[in-house]
């Protein structure tokens, strides 16, 4: 149970009153976990401008990294979003579940992605040298991986919001993944 409200427009800063505008014109929404970073007149505007910086890596590339790290940190919130951004990007249901699991059976270079990602968070930066290898065999660059970094970090601010404010999901929630080994 939620021990954190979402804050409605009414109750947030004129600041986040206009992003709120912004992603309910864009998104046709707020999204509880965004409106909660609005509990902070500065967090709001900061996490999405750090999620939404330039990189190297494609949006399809991006939701391999969120949905393997968002497993990772068992976040049913951003696994739930990612899931439907997944969609949005062109992943079928079963190829969403292997990349939550932080691999892909059908394209080896978002494999090596993947199992990067994973590595990355289980491991909490200290990534296994054949992961890394692999990573780089794979054709990403070190732009590349310092992009990948980046965006494990940024997923890792909204799970642990998440996870601390247990705020309600507001997308479809995302299926378990079987606990088979992989």
């Amino acid at each position: 149970m939620s021990t954190f409200n979402v804050p409605t427009r009414e109750n947030v800063s004129e600041n986040n009153q206009a992003i709120f505008d912004n992603l309910k014109k864009a998104l046709g929404f707020v999204p509880n976990l965004y409106a909660t970073y609005a509990h902070s007149d500065t967090a709001l505007e900061n996490y999405l401008n750090f999620a939404n910086a330039k990189t190297s890596l494609s949006a399809k590339e991006k939701e391999v990294v969120n949905l393997a790290v968002s497993q990772v940190n068992d976040c049913i919130y951003c696994l739930s979003a990612h899931t439907a951004i997944g969609k949005m990007n062109g992943f079928t249901d079963e190829q969403i579940l292997e990349l939550r699991a932080g691999f892909s059976s059908v394209n080896t270079k978002l494999d090596a992605l993947a199992k990067l990602a994973k590595n990355i968070t289980e491991n909490r930066g200290r990534t296994d040298a054949d992961v890394l290898e692999n990573f780089f065999n794979a054709g990403y660059t070190k732009a590349n991986l310092i992009d990948t970094i980046s965006l494990v970090g940024d997923k890792t601010i909204s799970n642990y919001v998440h996870s601390t404010t247990q705020v309600p999901v507001d997308f479809p929630e995302a299926q378990p993944l079987k606990t088979e080994t992989v």
